[in-house]
């Protein structure tokens, strides 16, 4: 599946951009585990190793990790970089249902 296939796969899907030897990212990742089973069925969640993907990442403008993207219908329509409480996406997807 391509990236322009996974964003348009579902009307909402929170994009986490994450590296394996990032500690932000390890931090974040009960959270977007957390996140994902909360939002299972109204969002799809997903993870893109930043080290795997660096074509992906510089069409994204991908500059620090992790950095969460949401999108709706396809387009882009919230953008956060860094550690931040779980109660701050959920109200980002929240406002996008």
């Amino acid at each position: 599946m391509t990236y322009e296939e996974l964003i348009s796969s579902e009307p909402l899907v929170l994009v986490e951009f994450f590296a394996t030897w990032c500690g932000h990212c390890a931090a974040m990742q009960p959270v977007v585990d957390q996140i994902s089973e909360i939002l299972e069925g109204r969002c799809k969640v997903a993870q893109l190793d930043v080290d795997k993907n660096q074509e992906t990442c510089d069409e994204q403008q991908i500059s620090g990790t992790p950095t969460f993207i949401l999108y709706k219908d396809g387009k882009e329509v919230w953008r956060q970089s860094g550690e931040m409480p779980g109660e701050e996406i959920l109200q980002a997807v929240q406002r996008n249902l």
